[in-house]
């Protein structure tokens, strides 16, 4: 009976590809993918708990060549469900030891067109996008699942309701231009506020929020076809779909032109400060430490960020990362990865005061040590078991330090 029950799954799952197949030929490549994570705060935060959270996306890409024979057009659509508790509730912590956790929803996340020149020297992208899928974005990082290991939180916890990232995206544009086949120049200009305002309510482009200008230059070091990893790898997490580069090294930097209201800061009517724009900037490493010459998908890879906020109307002042992970070393698991790495995110200055104003006692940092490991099971599924320590919870000192224990998984279709 189950071998019976295993044939017709595979059956099943044959006929699935061989649909996907000829949809991709025809230029329509349709994607389902679920994620799923168990987490439990096994000790110190706020109280200990469990909660499980999902998320399932739908994807269609579309390939204007091949639909319409016009060469250098792409689309792009993307609808988001969330489902689920917050872990954080239980811990408390301010950078969130879950990227895919967020509050119930269902919205159109992404819906943009592109064009690229014959040359693939530029690209032009328009509509409702994804910073992250492309700025702040490092391969090895991308393996973690606390939060700062997408985008700093000095970045992602800015402006009003954050930039367009997960899970609230805005409408904007991006221009791509690649001087070389190593250097990549991105800008994109997008609406300051998200198109799903933290209050619940819709709106659009062109009210007083005001924009969000970002700028990043980045050098790759492309692998040979010897050092080209899995198609596999990095299934889950962030660094899902990653172009394969063996070092990558980048500059960022962004800018809002709104109105700001000052943490701590008061005018000589009692009134907070209001500034005009808000900036930060950040910068990457991620580099290939070691390969071996017998097998060059067994590597060692080693990351750093570091970025600075607006103290003035952030609460994050600076961040900074480092970690470590291995894939490749057991000729049985090819396609698993392992990886430890640090987060830390530094209070402002004035929220710090801000604090110090209302007698409410704060820490100057909340860090977080991850230790994970992704198990490739096949090409549709991957297991990934992970712990955090928590130090310093929300920056609270009445908190006691964190172990939280989870199991995210991600099936695509």
């Amino acid at each position: 009976m189950a071998s019976t029950a295993l044939f017709c799954g595979q059956a099943l799952s044959d006929e699935i590809d061989d649909h996907k197949a000829h949809l991709a030929r025809e230029g329509i490549t349709p994607v389902l993918m679920y994620d799923g994570s168990a987490a439990a705060n096994t000790s110190g935060g706020v109280r200990t708990g469990t909660a499980y959270l999902d998320n399932l996306r739908l994807q269609l890409a579309l390939d204007g060549n091949r639909l319409l024979r016009a060469p250098g057009w792409t689309a792009f659509f993307q609808v988001l469900s969330i489902h689920g508790g917050q872990p954080s509730n239980f811990i408390g912590d301010a950078q969130g030891v879950n990227s895919y956790a967020a509050k119930p929803a269902l919205r159109f996340y992404e819906a943009w067109g592109q064009y690229s020149s014959r040359s693939g020297r530029w690209s032009f992208l328009a509509g409702r996008y994804d910073l992250n899928s492309e700025f702040y974005r490092l391969a090895s990082s991308g393996l973690f699942l606390n939060s700062s290991f997408g985008m700093g939180p000095e970045f992602s916890q800015s402006g009003i309701g954050g930039p367009s990232i997960f899970p609230d995206t805005s409408f904007g544009a991006r221009v791509t231009f690649k001087p070389d086949s190593s250097i990549l120049i991105r800008t994109a200009i997008m609406d300051g506020v998200p198109a799903n305002r933290p209050d619940g309510q819709m709106r659009f482009p062109g009210q007083k929020e005001g924009l969000l200008i970002v700028s990043e230059i980045a050098f790759l070091t492309r692998p040979g076809a010897d050092g080209a990893q899995g198609i596999s790898k990095y299934r889950v997490g962030r660094g899902a779909n990653f172009p394969a580069y063996d070092d990558k090294f980048a500059i960022g930097a962004w800018h809002y032109t709104g109105t700001f209201r000052d943490l701590s800061r008061v005018d000589n009517n009692g009134r907070p400060l209001q500034h005009e724009g808000s900036s930060g900037a950040y910068v990457l490493i991620d580099r290939t430490l070691f390969r071996s010459p017998a097998n060059p998908r067994a590597r060692l890879s080693g990351f750093l960020q570091y970025g600075v906020g607006d103290g003035r109307v952030n609460r994050f002042g600076s961040y900074a990362a480092a970690g470590i992970t291995a894939s490749g070393f057991m000729a049985s698991r090819p396609d698993d990865t392992f990886g430890m790495a640090l987060a830390s995110a530094r209070n402002g200055s004035h929220y710090i005061d801000s604090l110090d104003m209302q007698a409410i006692p704060t820490t100057k940092a909340e860090t977080s040590i991850e230790a994970t490991y992704l198990i490739q099971v096949n090409q549709r599924l991957a297991i990934q078991p992970d712990i955090q320590y928590v130090i310093h919870p929300g920056t609270s000192p009445a908190r006691s330090n964190a172990t939280v224990v989870q199991v995210h998984f991600q099936w695509m279709l």
